[in-house]
């Protein structure tokens, strides 16, 4: 059975905040700071959601969400007009499906009125950035130190 990839709903905001925290403890475990981990709890990525649900995807399998996608104007005041892929995650268990791909696909149809796409990914997160590259994604050189650590910045150009 394939996910369903659509808008979220407020029904979804604690299904989405769980991904959100489980997929950062999943990920990012060794690539960032215990510190950094132990302030994303459950009730703060579910409460993030319920709060900011404009402009995201979920992958609904049978009812349960399983991964979700964020998009946007780019917030890169270097990258006027510009698109950004936010945030991305599929739980680790259902990560090999293509689920990130529908996820990315459908964000990417949603930001077709521009022409770069922007998104940000944690150095030394090489699934992540493996993904982003078969997703037609390129570094452009930009970084920044973030709490996290550094992230570098990935661009999309459409042809």
């Amino acid at each position: 059975m394939n996910p369903e990839i659509r808008d979220m709903r407020p029904e979804d905001a604690d299904g989405k905040g769980y991904v959100h925290y489980a997929s950062w403890q999943e990920t990012y475990q060794g690539l960032i700071p215990d510190a950094c981990l132990a302030k994303r709890t459950l009730e703060r990525c579910q409460e993030a959601a319920r709060r900011w649900p404009e402009n995201t995807l979920v992958a609904d399998w049978d009812g349960k969400i399983i991964g979700f996608a964020c998009y946007g104007v780019c917030r890169d005041e270097d990258l006027p007009s510009c698109g950004e892929v936010i945030a991305l995650y599929v739980l680790k268990e259902f990560q090999g499906l293509g689920i990130g791909k529908k996820l990315m696909d459908a964000a990417l149809n949603r930001l077709a009125s521009y022409n770069t796409i922007a998104l940000w990914v944690l150095k030394g997160n090489c699934h992540a950035i493996g993904f982003y590259e078969h997703s037609g994604f390129r570094f452009d050189g930009a970084s920044q130190e973030i709490e996290l650590g550094t992230v570098l910045r990935m661009v999309y150009h459409r042809s």
